[in-house]
């Protein structure tokens, strides 16, 4: 097995066709065929179903997919940790972000890296959190955002902020509403839309319930989308659980209302995550302390709203 056959088998994955492939790697159509050919005998196994149109992986192509991709990350990555080593902090780092901190983390990250690090090229990708933790297992990711559930016990991880829980609800015009909170007891009785487990809040919420002998939430509907979250929210179909970010623009707009969980407060803590198993490259390392850094910065700023820095 060749590494230009890996990349050769990645680029047919994802554009589709052999000719497309070809023109993108740069070799003739008939030599990418004759190295995918050689691939799939030493495998054992057909890794495309070839049609008129195209042609599409197999089971066998979607598993080999995942390990051909991480392999290559890792080659780049070495090379990367060469460059770095002789004074040069330059690579590209692959950094998963979920879709609720990436309103408060993703684009002060990607000024700050360009800022501080000009010459390393970071890619950020928004994903639902079970994603990223595949992904941060299998390499194709560098680095990621997670929550600490005390299930990261695999992973090389750092606390940086502690976010509050407010129960999130469509507004109703001219009703008064109580400063005080909304307990955690009343709050779980309600008709809230959840991530469906285990990404997200969901199985940090369904912890405090437990820990606090409640009845789990009363969830009338699993929505893993804070996009289509927000329009079920605005539609009136329910109510949820998160931290205000991801819905600040219309909390600020009066369209949503937000009441922080009291009694007991309702927390998610927030962790940056990196392979305890593949090395982690110089540029990586650097964009990791960076983000910790940036996300206590943001919380004295008061730009992560309801967030506190965790020393």
């Amino acid at each position: 097995m060749e590494i230009r056959q890996l990349r050769y088998f990645v680029a047919i994955a994802q554009y589709g066709t052999f000719s497309k492939a070809a023109e993108k790697t740069f070799v003739a159509q008939s030599a990418l065929s004759h190295q995918l050919a050689q691939l799939e005998e030493e495998l054992g196994a057909r890794l495309f179903h070839r049609s008129h149109r195209g042609v599409e992986l197999t089971e066998a192509g979607r598993i080999f997919q995942t390990h051909a991709v991480a392999i290559l990350r890792q080659i780049e990555d070495a090379r990367s940790s060469v460059r770095s080593s002789i004074g040069q902090l330059t690579g590209k780092v692959v950094f998963g972000v979920p879709q609720s901190v990436s309103n408060a983390l993703a684009v002060p990250l990607l000024q700050a890296v360009r800022q501080r690090y000009p010459q390393v090229e970071l890619e950020l990708t928004e994903e639902l959190t079970g994603n990223l933790t595949h992904q941060l297992r299998i390499g194709r990711l560098n680095l990621a955002v997670l929550f600490d559930d005390g299930q990261l016990g695999e992973f090389a991880y750092e606390r940086m902020v502690t976010e509050r829980l407010s129960l999130i609800r469509a507004a109703v015009p001219g009703e008064r509403v109580s400063a005080k909170g909304v307990s955690l007891k009343k709050a779980l009785t309600l008709p809230l839309i959840l991530p469906a487990d285990p990404h997200g809040v969901r199985p940090i919420i369904e912890a405090k319930a437990r820990a606090s002998g409640y009845p789990p939430p009363n969830v009338v509907a699993d929505i893993s989308s804070v996009s289509i979250l927000r329009t079920s929210l605005l539609a009136g179909l329910g109510q949820t659980l998160l931290p205000t970010m991801p819905l600040k623009h219309d909390i600020d707009a009066g369209l949503l209302h937000a009441s922080p969980v009291v009694s007991p407060v309702l927390t998610r803590v927030v962790a940056i995550c990196a392979s305890k198993h593949i090395p982690v490259t110089a540029a990586a390392d650097a964009v990791l302390r960076l983000t910790v850094e940036l996300s206590h910065e943001l919380c004295a700023s008061g730009q992560w709203a309801d967030a506190t820095p965790i020393a």
